[in-house]
């Protein structure tokens, strides 16, 4: 199960990434880079959750130490995926692909990240409670 999971990581990308072409072409034009962040940030959480949810229903976590497993390996899969292809691909900076963790400037990308990690336990513990 958690290799479908895994997997599954794949799809979330593809999410991810039709969220954030999204906010390029719509509201990201008509909001601050800041306002256009954290809407996006949002989007990503509930479009994820959605997801992971509807994967559940076909494919369920068998266990809670299974669904922090999965959630573990999503969040090194997303940092990795993301300084990788941030940097290596895309060019961008190192301190530019910091600056997105600075919750002090109002980024809330690390929100995301916490919300990776825990979305296979929540899903796994809401749909045993």
């Amino acid at each position: 199960m958690i290799t479908r999971y895994l997997l599954f990581w794949l799809i979330l990308a593809v999410v991810a990434i039709a969220n954030g072409t999204l906010r390029q072409a719509t509201y990201g034009r008509h909001l601050s880079d800041l306002a256009a962040h954290q809407l996006s940030t949002l989007t990503g959480i509930l479009l994820t959750g959605a997801v992971v949810w509807v994967l559940h229903r076909f494919w369920p976590i068998g266990s809670a130490k299974e669904a922090w497993v999965i959630g573990a390996c999503w969040l090194m899969m997303t940092v990795i995926f993301e300084f990788g292809f941030g940097h290596f691909v895309a060019g961008h900076s190192w301190s530019l692909l910091l600056a997105d963790y600075n919750l002090f400037a109002g980024r809330v990308w690390s929100l995301f990240l916490v919300w990776i990690t825990v979305v296979p336990y929540v899903t796994w513990r809401h749909s045993n409670a």
